[in-house]
């Protein structure tokens, strides 16, 4: 195992703001690391950084020769108008390829990721197929070292397994930025968190995300118990430095300097452990104890002629935590809507209790005032607000989220994803609520930010309906579960796993339905486990290799050709045709190969 990147004492600032100093870290061959850290603390920066994107303040950034860096963004852009295959073509244009060959590996991409339909343009794909497209581009490239934002952004809880399993199957090695804890748990070999309040900079530790968080643990607390013992330790040579002037020249020089020293570094251990504090986040019920908040009837809805939910009821009391399931597209938000009264159902009625107070975090999210300061964009045109009949003063009440003192001024526009959607939480807390509607509410909030919400969820007196694809957040919060399993089926299920076994196909199997399916496709090359692209692909593809196979052999002959063998520069071109058609037909083998597993 040899090093990848090497970072020696890298400094980054914006202006007065300064995100790290004399960082240095090295990333090794075959690990998979998780990079963690609050909200701003720089992650996106330091990887970018690493894929030479940006320039750091100070510092040097070692890469291996030749090391071949691809770096996945948070949010997708793709060329205006392309189409699926185009998109793949062009992430291969500055590879030495013949076109045929780009054609084959772009194929290949598709059918590994998904896609039957190499033409389909690339606005009209979901959200969720459009972050797929993004980690096939990226993965086409055949990456040393892949550095993804938030690849499960976008990705229903399907999408995200599939990504898991993708990445474990995967030959390269990867850093990634995300707050989803059970994809960290199960895909990463090293969590790196990035933060201030650690001496380096950061925290590493070998080991998934489970080991991560129990080290993490022991070395804070023994942190917190080296800051009690010093504390008395300095108590006392504190009382030494007091001493009668005469009595302490008697003593030692190095005693006093050890002193003062001890002081300092007391001093900067306090300063580390005040800022392991969370962000206050704390929803204000009403109190309320009507047995029916909500209550929907035979609810039936459809969009663009397409059945989303059909024959739908629900009652909603305090207390009770709801989870809706489903993958990107099936309705979720549509059935949100048509609870809180914002779209009318087509059949069906929906009744809210008297007065009922509801407070939506959508996913789209309010839009926030770019140029106003944090300041106002907490409080307003006042310096108070009142939470819980108390009286806070916005440095008290944004240091709750916290911010420091110098940010209040700054533009909201200056200030991350995550620190804005603490903006948003801290303004909601404002509102006395009987019915929370969290949609997507762990978009861009860090982990620390997440585990506060949701003890907050878990505390609060009212109803909550959480629409979400953080499967920890659901496991921990929910209580009972929805899921909308297309054709306008909705299931109610105990747990995730339920609903997960329910759509993984077991639970159809034993209807007359299945069985006339799976009758259906008997016989076929590819029963099961294959996609239909995948079917077609190994259907064509005995053929496909005999074409690859002709062309191994015409560019061996060609460099066999007695009339050139004087020209060394012709010669070498014909070697190098030679030698990538073979790689094309090596490439192509193997992939039969893989196919003919699966298909078994």
């Amino acid at each position: 195992m040899g090093t990848l990147v090497t970072c020696n004492a890298i400094e980054k600032h914006f202006g007065t703001r300064e995100l790290f100093n004399g960082l240095s870290i090295c990333f090794e061959d075959d690990e998979r690391v998780g990079f963690l850290g609050p909200n701003g603390a720089g992650k996106t920066t330091f990887m970018k950084i690493i894929a030479g994107l940006e320039n750091a303040n100070g510092g040097e950034i070692n890469r291996r020769r030749s090391l071949r860096i691809v770096f996945l963004e948070q949010e997708d852009r793709f060329t205006e108008g392309a189409t699926v295959e185009q998109v793949l073509h062009e992430a291969l244009l500055d590879q030495p390829m013949e076109p045929y060959e780009r054609e084959t590996q772009a194929s290949i991409i598709m059918s590994k990721f998904g896609y039957a339909d190499p033409d389909q343009k690339v606005e009209a794909l979901s959200g969720g197929w459009r972050k797929r497209l993004a980690i096939a581009r990226a993965v086409i490239q055949e990456p040393d070292l892949l550095l993804m934002d938030e690849p499960t952004n976008h990705l229903d809880l399907e999408g995200i397994q599939w990504l898991e399993n993708m990445l474990l199957a995967s030959p390269f090695s990867f850093i990634a930025v995300s707050h989803d804890r059970y994809f960290l748990d199960r895909v990463t070999t090293r969590v790196v968190e990035l933060n201030p309040i650690y001496p380096d900079g950061y925290f590493s530790v070998s080991g998934n995300y489970s080991m991560f968080l129990e080290k993490r643990a022991d070395y804070l607390e023994a942190r917190l118990a080296k800051q009690v013992t010093m504390t008395n330790i300095v108590r006392r040579e504190d009382a030494f430095l007091k001493s009668k002037a005469k009595a302490r020249r008697s003593k030692s020089k190095a005693r006093i300097d050890d002193a003062y020293r001890l002081k300092d570094e007391l001093r900067d251990l306090k300063q580390r452990n005040a800022q392991t504090v969370t962000a206050g986040i704390d929803f204000q019920g009403t109190g309320r104890q009507s047995k029916k908040l909500l209550q929907a009837k035979g609810l039936s809805k459809s969009l663009g002629g397409k059945l989303l939910f059909n024959d739908f009821s629900l009652m909603m009391s305090p207390g009770m935590r709801l989870g809706i399931l489903g993958p990107n597209g099936c309705g979720k938000t549509t059935l949100v809507r048509v609870l809180t009264g914002e779209l009318p159902p087509d059949e069906g009625t929906v009744d809210l209790a008297e007065k009922l107070r509801v407070v939506v975090f959508d996913q789209k999210r309010e839009v926030l005032p770019q140029d106003v300061t944090l300041r106002e964009a907490l409080v307003g045109k006042d310096d108070h607000v009142d939470f819980r009949g108390r009286n806070f003063h916005v440095t008290a009440w944004s240091k709750r989220f916290l911010f420091t003192m110098d940010q209040l001024e700054m533009p909201v526009r200056e200030l991350s994803g995550g620190e804005q959607a603490r903006i948003l939480i801290a303004r909601l807390m404002l509102q006395p609520v009987d019915l929370l509607i969290l949609d997507e509410p762990t978009n861009d909030l860090d982990i620390t930010s997440l585990d506060v919400l949701e003890e907050s969820l878990l505390e609060f007196d009212g109803a909550i309906i959480l629409v979400s694809h953080d499967r920890f957040m659901l496991d921990r919060v929910c209580t009972e579960f929805v899921g909308l399993l297309g054709d306008g089926q909705v299931g109610h299920f105990g747990d995730r796993e339920q609903w997960q076994t329910r759509t993984s196909g077991g639970a159809d199997n034993k209807s007359g339905k299945g069985k006339g399916k799976a009758k259906k496709n008997k016989g076929k090359a590819a029963p099961g486990k294959l996609s239909s692209s995948e079917t077609a692909e190994l259907r064509d593809m005995e053929a496909t290799i005999q074409e690859a196979d002709g062309r191994v052999e015409i560019c061996r002959k060609a460099t066999e050709d007695p009339e050139v063998a004087g020209d060394h520069v012709e010669v070498e071109k014909r070697w190098n045709e030679f030698q990538a058609a073979l790689k094309h037909a090596e490439v192509l083998y193997a992939r039969w190969e893989e196919l003919e597993a699966k298909a078994k």
